[in-house]
């Protein structure tokens, strides 16, 4: 048991360290755009995405958001989860006419320059599928998700 406690301790002590290094390890130019962008964000954890682009994620009047940017500080994208009481009635008609018979498991508004679209993780039977639908009710994005994408999102949870 004792050993058990020392090497859970170990473990914290090191994914702690490595969150604060991921932290240092963000461009200046990035956390002065997040700065900006995001005056009132709280709680930010940064996680690099890939070779040129970060992802801030932080909570913001009790919401929780992702933000994401270019690696010279490029704001791209931001979303957050809603209710779909907060969908506009046009997104609605799409989905209800176009997915009907569709269980919605998640929504999320993505706000990027080009304007904000609703994305709808939807499942039926044994289909689960990603849409995203843009405010006036235009089908943007269809994707069915393959059991190994399913898989990844589980590991990354």
């Amino acid at each position: 048991m004792k050993k058990t406690s020392i090497l859970m301790l170990g473990t914290v002590m090191i994914l702690s360290q490595a969150c604060a290094q991921n932290e240092a390890n963000v461009p200046q130019k990035i956390k002065t755009t997040f700065a900006q962008k995001f005056p009132t964000a709280q709680k930010v954890k940064w996680d690099k995405e890939n070779e040129t682009e970060w992802e801030a994620e932080f909570k913001m009047n009790g919401e929780e958001y992702s933000a994401n940017f270019n690696s010279d500080g490029t704001w791209k994208e931001t979303e957050h989860e809603i209710e779909i009481s907060d969908v506009p009635t046009t997104v609605k008609q799409t989905l209800d006419s176009e997915f009907a018979g569709y269980d919605i498991e998640e929504v999320e508004i993505s706000e990027t320059v080009d304007g904000k679209v609703y994305e709808f993780a939807l499942e039926k039977d044994e289909i689960d599928m990603e849409v995203a639908i843009s405010s006036d009710g235009t089908v943007v994005k269809k994707e069915v998700k393959k059991e190994d994408d399913e898989e990844n999102d589980e590991d990354n949870d």
